[in-house]
């Protein structure tokens, strides 16, 4: 017989996350704000994200340009290369490559961080001294994942359609001009503003499930690799999950 344990364990972990997330959602609007940790996390983040966004979102959006560029000759549409590249970069191509490097690199190094201290007992310490251990350190780095993934959206979308633009005249003999004048023909502010807010949800649920790893962690170092492994799986299901929901809400919206 299945022990009613098994199901409970589970279960306490959701609702310990969601609990995490509505204090951190509360406190993130009450003072005092932690204006120092929340830049130290923004450049912390910055700085392990900015070039593997760069280095991955050029393979990235190329390689889905070539295929598309291909298609469109097959059927003699080669002029809307553009139009096809601008749709597929801003409403998808930023937004995954935001998931994958989210996932990979800044959740994992916060999980690991806040794991360390949760091991050494720093936030058992923060909290004797009358300290909230979730504002002092859950919120401000929320709150920076969430800023920098809207700047890398931004990023990988100037990049992909550069590099997608080289590609296709120097490579496949594409117009430029018509790949120029094709780029607005599908996509406008409502598209770049779906776009931005799909990266800033990524940022968010990715922080969220990052701190609460952290956090929670239990078993001494094992356990922090552990919960580092956890939060790369649980952030990419769960991020998967948002930019479907996200897209067709915005779809419908569009």
């Amino acid at each position: 017989m299945t022990s009613p344990f098994y199901a409970v364990t589970p279960l306490r972990a959701v609702g310990g996350f969601f609990a995490m997330s509505l204090d951190a959602l509360v406190l993130m609007f009450r003072p005092p704000w932690a204006w120092r940790e929340f830049l130290l996390q923004t450049w912390f983040v910055a700085r392990v994200s900015l070039l593997p966004t760069i280095f991955m979102a050029i393979p990235f959006v190329v390689l889905g340009t070539y295929v598309l560029n291909i298609l469109f000759v097959e059927f003699g549409a080669a002029d809307l290369s553009g139009a096809g590249v601008a749709i597929g970069v801003v409403t998808q191509g930023g937004p995954i490559v935001t998931v994958l490097v989210i996932s990979g690199a800044a959740a994992t190094a916060m999980c690991a961080d806040l794991g360390s201290r949760a091991i050494r007992e720093e936030l058992d310490a923060l909290s004797v001294l009358g300290i909230n251990p979730i504002q002092a350190l859950v919120v401000p780095r929320i709150l920076a994942t969430t800023v920098v993934s809207i700047l890398l959206a931004g990023i990988v979308t100037m990049v992909g359609i550069t590099a997608a633009y080289f590609f296709s005249v120097y490579l496949q003999n594409i117009t430029p001009g018509a790949f120029v004048a094709g780029l607005p023909l599908l996509v406008g502010i409502p598209e770049v503003v779906i776009c931005l807010s799909k990266a800033a949800l990524f940022g968010m649920a990715g922080s969220l499930i990052a701190c609460y790893k952290g956090i929670s962690v239990g078993g001494g170092p094992a356990g922090v690799g552990n919960a580092v492994n956890e939060t790369v799986v649980y952030t990419f299901l769960a991020l998967f999950i948002i930019d479907v929901l996200a897209t067709a809400v915005g779809v419908k919206a569009t």
